[in-house]
């Protein structure tokens, strides 16, 4: 989602930038900081000065998020409060950064001492599972963020919303933070639903997690510096392979679902990549296959980064779900490589062709410097958010500030690349690839 789209369609749906909150803050903040954030401070949604000038000609409001940070005054009482720390989905690079700071944040900045760590996901709500909670306290979490993956373990799947509830009130937890992607937030967002039907004072804070970058209105989530990263170090691997060998071909499948801006990145962060699919455009594979013959009897050798969604019309997948909801995809990768051979062997054409999928090592490593850096600000202003009562909200970031946002407006539909804007005109431009799309 661009910030050019037309946002009419928030207005007819009833959603808006208002965030929810539990109720009037009346407690001073503990923290010492000179640097504290209004209730009125708002970051524009627009950045764009001609559409700007038109809504105020139009005499319309402007969108904006909230600004976050620290408040001044707290809806919760710090002493004696008691959170929550849940971790659901995918790995993603970054998320014991994320842990960590929230931890830190509560215990030093605002002096709560209590944060249960739920383990395995939204499982470790619900007692049938047998899933202990451990105790989150800054000596256990001191080293995690050298670690991949995450401390709390993870899982996908629905469980049942009110007794979800139920453990949080039987173990006096005031805040609940959800680090996870849209089906995390959507749990999230049912679990404040119920508890706001039975006027509990208890907050549910998200940070987002999605190593796609697909979650609509935050510029990036954490881990996706350090996946973009290592992607394309994956891709000089896939380059030198080509290069190494007589038509030599190398086949790198890369995350994103629905979402393809993994592979549209690691294809700018230089000139290795020919060819670079993605879910958003469509491609006819006699195009493909065409254009890769084209370019291997020019250069002799060429890359092609596929996003796993990718292509998934060429595949026929079955239309089965995964425990989160999410469908299945076909194997892109797999079907390419096996189309790839096929075609040239047809043709009578030797290649030699090398095929890469590191998702899951991608997935499973420490965030890089910067990754590291954003998720302990992200996991800072949850913790801010949080105390001053907002609630059925994700912390999320626009244009170089973080902001509040209102998870019914972050699930509403997923973050995807535009084929007609700037970000794939400059693929096509870096990459040289003209393809049909299908018929």
């Amino acid at each position: 989602m661009s910030e050019n789209d037309n946002l009419t369609f928030l207005d007819d749906l009833g959603l808006g930038f208002a965030v929810d909150r539990l109720g009037p803050a009346k407690y001073p903040t503990p923290m010492r900081v000179g640097c504290l954030t209004g209730d009125d401070e708002r970051i524009l949604y627009h950045t764009d000065v001609a559409i700007v000038r038109r809504l105020l000609d139009e005499g319309c409001e402007l969108p904006s998020f909230e600004r976050a940070g620290p408040r001044e005054q707290l809806f919760f009482n710090p002493i004696g409060l008691r959170a929550g720390i849940v971790t659901c989905g995918g790995l993603c690079p970054g998320i014991n950064d994320v842990i960590r700071a929230i931890v830190l944040c509560l215990h030093y900045h605002y002096g709560v001492e209590s944060v249960d760590g739920f383990r395995y996901g939204y499982e470790g709500l619900i007692p049938d599972y047998g899933h202990e909670p451990i105790s989150l306290t800054p000596a256990r979490v001191e080293m995690i963020s050298d670690f991949g993956g995450t401390v709390l373990g993870t899982s996908r799947g629905n469980q049942d919303v009110g007794r979800m509830v139920d453990t949080l009130v039987t173990r006096g937890v005031s805040i609940l933070f959800t680090i996870g992607g849209d089906g995390t937030l959507r749990g999230a967002g049912a679990i404040a639903a119920e508890i706001a039907r039975r006027g509990l004072p208890i907050a549910v804070v998200g940070v987002p997690k999605t190593i796609d970058n697909d979650i609509a209105f935050i510029e990036r989530s954490f881990g996706f510096i350090t996946a973009t990263a290592e992607a394309q170090r994956v891709i000089e691997g896939a380059h030198s392979e080509a290069l190494a060998a007589r038509n030599g071909i190398g086949l790198v499948k890369l995350m994103g679902r629905d979402s393809g801006f993994i592979a549209a990145y690691s294809a700018l962060a230089d000139s290795q990549v020919n060819f670079c699919l993605v879910p958003e455009v469509p491609f006819a594979l006699e195009s493909f296959l065409d254009a890769l013959r084209d370019r291997l009897a020019a250069r002799g050798h060429a890359v092609i980064v596929v996003a796993e969604g990718a292509g998934q019309e060429l595949v026929g997948r079955t239309g089965a779900r995964d425990a989160s909801g999410n469908v299945k995809l076909g194997d892109i990768g797999l079907f390419l490589r096996e189309a790839i051979n096929g075609y040239f062997k047809e043709l009578g054409t030797p290649i030699n062709l090398k095929y890469i999928d590191p998702s899951y090592t991608i997935r499973s490593l420490p965030a890089n410097t910067y990754d590291s850096a954003y998720g302990l600000l992200l996991g800072y202003n949850a913790v801010h958010a949080a105390m001053s009562g907002r609630t059925n909200m994700v912390v999320g970031y626009w244009n170089n500030e973080y902001t509040h946002v209102p998870i019914p407006l972050a699930v509403y539909r997923r973050k995807t690349i535009n084929p007609q804007a700037r970000l794939w005109n400059n693929v096509l431009l870096a990459t040289g690839q003209r393809l049909a799309s299908p018929a």
